[in-house]
């Protein structure tokens, strides 16, 4: 693979102590090009602006996916990955539901895996450090003609992250059913760029509400939960989990998958069934309702302290010995090399 290093590491530039997700970027980055109905070898070079026509497609039709997965290093100093094929696959999911030609599962760990050894001292060592990589495909053809790009670019772009959200901070939410995150037949169990834009406007009426988040409900009735902002989302009803299915409206998330697997592992009760609003209401009111927590790569687990619905606001009633604590402790233990892996998750970068 033919690497161009930069002259000199802004490395030392960077406080890692405060660090802002997703603004700032390492040294280098990944990129590979569709052209010919072939995708060419990929190349890393200095991290940095590059040129596309004000024509490109993806400006105008939104032909974009991307992926987000953490790298780590342990105490030994070895580079670590949390169920990367995994991610590798929901690209190339997402690429053919967009028709972009998916990168191969190749391309994919050569380039990462190369990327990641030449960025290595940006991964800082800790369980509250992380490395947060970007892999994304744009469709970049200068035509404005409504139809599929027929050149695409891969890349991949790394950033240093300390914990999404504080890990003893509890947010609130708030139920939306006015807006629909996604429609059944549509591409809400995929990552499209669009999904994300389309979600900062409902987003920000409830930031200004004083709430975090939202909770996504179903688009055809707004009766039953789907997820919580960017996160999927599991419900502790008595001593039961309670997470809604995966459809074609929601991503089909590494983390939900992870928990699911742990809870079974553990002998958790739980339950993979539509949710509806009223149940969690009637949960919070008599008591039944435990613990609310959202799931993902960023945020790994959310807990959620209370949820508004219309004109009213609930809480879960939660206990000092939680599931989340147990789920979160187990996915950074195996992430960070502290506890054993049964799952066969960690993936060592050699």
């Amino acid at each position: 693979m033919r690497v161009t290093r930069v002259n000199s590491s802004r490395i030392n530039e960077i406080d890692f102590e405060n660090l802002p997700f997703g603004t700032v970027f390492t040294d280098h980055m990944v990129i590979a090009r569709f052209r010919d109905n072939n995708w060419s070898e990929p190349e890393i070079i200095p991290y940095g602006d590059f040129n596309i026509s004000p024509s490109a497609s993806v400006l105008h039709y939104g032909q974009a996916v991307f992926e987000g997965l953490k790298a780590y290093k342990d105490e030994q100093g070895q580079i670590l990955l949390f169920r990367p094929m995994d991610h590798c696959l929901r690209l190339q999911k997402s690429a053919l539901r967009l028709n972009i030609p998916p990168v191969s599962t190749e391309l994919f760990f050569k380039s990462l895996e190369q990327l990641l050894k030449l960025d290595h001292q940006w991964i800082i060592p800790g369980k509250e450090n992380s490395l947060y990589v970007r892999p994304f495909i744009i469709g970049d053809s200068p035509n404005i003609q409504a139809s599929p790009s027929k050149i695409h670019t891969f890349m991949i772009i790394c950033s240093p992250a300390r914990s999404y959200f504080d890990g003893n901070e509890q947010i609130r939410v708030m139920i939306n059913t006015d807006h629909s995150r996604a429609a059944s037949g549509g591409v809400g169990n995929v990552k499209a760029a669009g999904n994300y834009a389309a979600q900062f406007y409902p987003t920000n009426i409830a930031i200004e509400k004083g709430y975090q988040q939202l909770i996504w409900t179903d688009a055809n009735t707004h009766h039953y939960i789907e997820e919580s902002g960017t996160m999927n989302i599991v419900f502790r009803i008595g001593e039961t989990l309670v997470t809604p299915p995966i459809s074609d409206r929601i991503l089909d998330g590494i983390t939900r998958k992870s928990v699911i697997t742990i809870a079974k592992d553990q002998g958790i009760p739980i339950e993979i069934r539509p949710v509806e609003i009223s149940e969690i209401i009637e949960g919070s009111l008599n008591g039944s309702l435990k613990e609310i927590f959202g799931v993902g790569t960023a945020v790994v687990v959310c807990p959620i302290s209370e949820f508004r619905y219309e004109n009213s606001s609930y809480k879960a009633h939660w206990p000092r010995e939680t599931y989340a604590q147990v789920f979160k402790n187990v996915i950074t233990g195996i992430q960070h090399n502290l506890a054993k892996d049964p799952f066969g998750w960690r993936y060592i970068v050699n």
